[in-house]
Order: C-alpha cells, then sequence, then structure tokens
C-alpha cells in the first residue's frame, strides 16, 4: 500500500494495540491509544458539524505544542470531513484575523485571553470524554482539508488551502527518496508541526511510514545533543537557523554515528560556513530540503565530502528554468499536477541539477524609486562585519523607510564599540550610498548578537517589526546556556519609559525593569507555553524583589536571565554594582 493510502486509511484501518506510533516523556503511546484520542477528538468536532456555517462541516484553528495530540485531533477532524487551520502562533492579531474563518479554536495552551472562551465566533472546543464508535471511510485524498499560512518571512503571512494528496503525495516522495536510510529511527524536532515542513517530517510522514514520533519539541541545539546521546537511533527535524549557531568542539563532542540516521534541514539553504562544524559535531552534512509552503518539497542536496552542492529534484517532481531563468516546477504537490508553477527563485542550471541563486523579485518602491532589497544586502555583506541580516520595509506611519536588522560578527562588534552605533551606521550608508539614491538609503538600525526566528526557524518581517519598538533597549549576548543567558542592555535616554519618571532626574521604571525581564526571557529562553493574552509566559507571582540601584538614561547594564522551572530568577548589574534582583514565578507546562 502506498503512504498516500495508508494515511487516506489511517482512521479506517483496523487497530494493531502493540505497533508503537509515539513517544511522550519517555513513555510509548501505542497505536490503540492514539486512535482513541484521535475518535475522541473527532467525537467532538461531529457535535458541531451540524451548526457550522461553512460548508456544513466544521473548520477549526488548531494550535499545539504537543504533536501527539495535534496528531489526533488533526485526524480527528479529517474524519468527520472538517477542515484544519494552521496559524503559526497564537497572538491577539493572528486570532482576530481567524475570526468569521472558522468557527472554533483546538489547543493544549492555556486560554488566557479575555472573553474567548464566551466568544461564539471562535470558540474554544476539546476532545470529548468518551470515543466516537462510528466506522469512518477512508479519506478523500481530492478533499481540500487543510490551510496553512506563509512564515511571513517577506510579509504577512498568507493563507494556503491544500489537499490531502498535495501532502500525501509528498509523503511517498520522500519515503521513495529517503526511507531507507531512517530504519529503525524515531523523528526529533527542533521545529514545529505548525508549519508545512515540521507537519510533513514531524507527523504525517512518521505516522505512514510506521516510525516513532515525538510529542515534545526540543527548544535548542544543547538539548538535541543531550538527547541524541541518550537515545536510540534518531531523525532530526531541523533548519538552517538551528544549525548555523552549533556550540564550538569543546563543549560538545561528537553525537555517535549509531546515534543519528539523517538531520534533516529546510526553511533556506544553509550556510557554507555552517557545513563543515555540521560534519564536525553530527558526523555527516545536514540533508537540506528545498521548497516552500507553496509548493511543498522540491529538491535536495547532502553536502558531505566530495558530494556535489547543486540541487537534485525529489521523486515525482518536474522542474525546468525560463527565459529569465526563473525556476518552474510541476508535481503532485500542487492543487494541479499538470501546470507548471513559477516560483519566486532564479536558478542556473548544471549537468546533474540546478543552483540556486536568489529570489527573483526582490524590488520595493521608496518614495517612488525603485530599490533593491538584494543589492542592499550584497553590498552590507561585502563589508565582511555581518554574519546575517535582513532589509526590510518598516512602515511605522504614513511614511515607508528601509530598515535593516544586522547579526553582527566579532569584527562588526569591534567596529561599532570602536566607533558607536549612529557612526557604525552611517560609515554602513556610506557603504550603499553609490548604490542607492539618496532618500532610498535605509533610515533604521539595529545591531544584533543574533536575528530573531521563530518556531520554524525562520526570520518573520513581524519579528523584525518588533526589534523596532522604541521601548525596547538595545541587546547583545555576552554568554547563553540552555537555561541561563547574559545580555547587555543599551539605556537610550530616548526610551519612552523614562518620560514622567521623574522631571529634571530620569530613572527606569522598576515596571519597565520587569517588562524587559519577561520579553528578553520569553525570547531567549526556554519558557512554559505562551499565554494568549500577551505571548509572554503567564505570570504567577514574583519573591525577593529588590531595586537597590537606579538605572540612569545613557546607562550599559547587564541582564542575567536563568530559568529553573517553575522560578524565572533575573538580575540586573554594571559597574555600580547590582541594581535590581528577583524571581518570577510562571505557570503553566515546562517545554
Amino acid at each position: 500500500m502506498s503512504l498516500l493510502k495508508s494515511l487516506c486509511a489511517l482512521m479506517s484501518a483496523p487497530d494493531s494495540p502493540r505497533r508503537p506510533v509515539a513517544r511522550r516523556a519517555g513513555a510509548l503511546v501505542d497505536e490503540a491509544a492514539f486512535h482513541a484520542q484521535a475518535r475522541r477528538w473527532s467525537a467532538a468536532f461531529a457535535s458541531m458539524a451540524a451548526g457550522d456555517r461553512m460548508a456544513g462541516a466544521p473548520h477549526v484553528a488548531m494550535h499545539f505544542e504537543d504533536t501527539v495530540e495535534f496528531a489526533a485531533a488533526l485526524f480527528g477532524l479529517w474524519a468527520v470531513g472538517g477542515t484544519a487551520w494552521l496559524p503559526g502562533d497564537l497572538q491577539p492579531a493572528t486570532l482576530q484575523a481567524l475570526r468569521g474563518r472558522v468557527g472554533a479554536l483546538a489547543s493544549d495552551a492555556p486560554m488566557t485571553v479575555t472573553g474567548l472562551v464566551e466568544d461564539a465566533a471562535l470558540r474554544r472546543i476539546e476532545a470529548a470524554t468518551a470515543p466516537d464508535e462510528r466506522t469512518f471511510e477512508p479519506l478523500d485524498a481530492e478533499a481540500e482539508r487543510l490551510v496553512i499560512f506563509t512564515s511571513g518571512s517577506t510579509g504577512q503571512p498568507g493563507a494556503i488551502p491544500k489537499r490531502l494528496r498535495e501532502l500525501f503525495a509528498e509523503v511517498d516522495a520522500l519515503e521513495q527518496a529517503f526511507g531507507a536510510r531512517l530504519d529503525g529511527a524515531e523523528i526529533l524536532g527542533l521545529v514545529s508541526h505548525q508549519h508545512i515542513y515540521g507537519l510533513l517530517y514531524r507527523v504525517l510522514w512518521p505516522l505512514a511510514a510506521g516510525r516513532v514520533l515525538h510529542a515534545e519539541r526540543l527548544p535548542y541545539v544543547e538539548t538535541l545533543l543531550a538527547a541524541l546521546r541518550e537515545g536510540p537511533r534518531f531523525a532530526v527535524v531541523a533548519s538552517p537557523a538551528h544549525l548555523k549557531r552549533l556550540p564550538p568542539a569543546d563543549s560538545a563532542p561528537r553525537v555517535e554515528a549509531g546515534h543519528l540516521a539523517l538531520i534533516f534541514s529546510s526553511g533556506g539553504p544553509l550556510p557554507d560556513d555552517a557545513v563543515p562544524d555540521c560534519r564536525r559535531l553530527f558526523g555527516q552534512a545536514p540533508l537540506e530540503v528545498y521548497g516552500s509552503s507553496e509548493t511543498g518539497g522540491v529538491a535536495w542536496r547532502q553536502r558531505d565530502d566530495g558530494a556535489p552542492t547543486t540541487w537534485t529534484a525529489l521523486p515525482g517532481i518536474d522542474w525546468r528554468a525560463d527565459e529569465s531563468g526563473t525556476l518552474r516546477v510541476r508535481s503532485h504537490h500542487l492543487p494541479d499536477p499538470a501546470e507548471w508553477f513559477e516560483s519566486a527563485d532564479r536558478v542556473r542550471l548544471t549537468a546533474d541539477g540546478f543552483e540556486l541563486l536568489g529570489r527573483a523579485d526582490r524590488i520595493v518602491k521608496i518614495e517612488g524609486k525603485r530599490v533593491s532589497l538584494q543589492t542592499i544586502e550584497t553590498v552590507l555583506r561585502d563589508s565582511g562585519w555581518l554574519d546575517d541580516l535582513r532589509v526590510f520595509v518598516l512602515e511605522p506611519g504614513a511614511r515607508e523607510q528601509l530598515a535593516v536588522a544586522a547579526q553582527l560578527n566579532e569584527a562588526g562588534w569591534a567596529e561599532h564599540d570602536a566607533r558607536g552605533k549612529a557612526a557604525f551606521a552611517q560609515v554602513l550608508r556610506d557603504r550603499l550610498a553609490p548604490h542607492l539614491e539618496r532618500i532610498a538609503l535605509p533610515r533604521r538600525w539595529r545591531f544584533l548578537s543574533q536575528l530573531p526566528v521563530n518556531a520554524q526557524g525562520k526570520v518573520t518581517v513581524a519579528a523584525l517589526t518588533r526589534l523596532f519598538d522604541p521601548r525596547r533597549p538595545g541587546v547583545r549576548l555576552l554568554a547563553r546556556s540552555s537555561n541561563e543567558v547574559t545580555l547587555r542592555l543599551s539605556v537610550d535616554a530616548s526610551l519612552p519609559q523614562f518620560d514622567g519618571h521623574f522631571p529634571g532626574h530620569p530613572i527606569l521604571p522598576g515596571v519597565a525593569q520587569l517588562d524587559w525581564v519577561m520579553l528578553l526571557a520569553r525570547e531567549w529562553l526556554p519558557l512554559p507555553p505562551a499565554g494568549q493574552a500577551t505571548g509572554q509566559a503567564d505570570f504567577a507571582g514574583i519573591d525577593n524583589l529588590k531595586f537597590q540601584q537606579v538605572i540612569s538614561p545613557g546607562m550599559t547594564v547587564e541582564l542575567t536571565l536563568a530559568f529553573t522551572a517553575p522560578l524565572l530568577s533575573f538580575g540586573y548589574r554594571s559597574a555600580a554594582g547590582v541594581h535590581a534582583a528577583g524571581k518570577i514565578r510562571l505557570q503553566g507546562p515546562t517545554p
């Protein structure tokens, strides 16, 4: 039986009680237990189907931390003919956008949004207490039963409907290409199942092929390395954002060959200089997969010693380049398998595949002038001071302007510290001046220790925009471990938190210091799942809070954060000594 047919029949085939499906907190979950939970979800969804005003079948938003619970809810919904919408987060703006498009929200996150439970347009739904005892028919592979969202790396996330055939055909292709190399491997993930890459590799493929998937998503490479050394044989689902920040050799010995079958990477090409570190640590290069939310997987490569750097098409993928070098693809992963889909990437043909040359159209208009974002990034990279960067259009008001978020390397920080932030930014602007009209030069700059990434390892425009919030201090990483981080904060005199505190003698209010603790801890540490109202972990109280010295405009302070569930400890220090310290109690399940 093909894996496509296997997935279609998942809820209609007889159980195999002893067959392991998943692992949660170290314990195996067998097929019978998984199917029983899926049927509890199908009973809950069936109860809402009659009253759903959308085409007579339930449309449900799903957002879970637990991958096993997510999979059970997903197949329970599909069994009753429902459609799943997979948002990337549960921020208030995201929930607002879903209202009117879905009838309910299924989630394991704590629901703290005021009025959400009472809101008939987006009510919370839970699994039923008793399983659905009906006999289900195999799923219709041509039915549209999923809506995913683009990552938002180039703008607002866009909704993309998917037929089950598009998803299940890709699972078949993955098994043909790589299944023999995964014999006996359990599936670990650093990326979320809320995006198509994580959904395919962490949920659908292991369910179809009979491999054990893991309920927990690993937050960091350090936790992955610990799991690889303790467990059996694994395949790892990761992203370039994880693999380009590997720990140094002296702090992370090489993973034994028998513990790792393959490590997958998708979401963008892995930087060339990260490949040797991956080989050193994992004993192999990652298997990189190229594709998009629209196309699914298209091609792959694995840059071990002597291997080609070009991309090879996955089974069943037809591809070609048009006159301008833009890649076009045709496959069963697309809505119409007979039509050619024009991608947004340029390629160069080679004897055994193709090379990626970058996005085909990264042109924006600033004050009516056409500006190439690719040109700006290329010129800035040539400075030798940046490890990574993003250039994007920032819209703080009616006037659009270009913003640069730049991740500096050691040489870049040395220049930054020697010149000062403003002068350093001006040097970079001067480099761009011969290539751009003055009105189109970037006006806003943020210099970072690392770019912000989401659960899929993507850098989104929304996250970049938040970096330019005027209430944020300048942040630089000094030290980091799996549960502790030390940051250097630049407390600029222009921060609005100083307004009114106090005229003639401005100081940083204590509430602002606590806000920064929660904001930065969420960005740098594996806190409990986010509460829905604020996007931060749920605050349950504070202990041993002491404000010992004021923080004044223009100061530079160090903030140390350490999380040992359920306590988040923090301390502000400078050359003058301790400024503030305390412990915040957080509620919610730990990762």
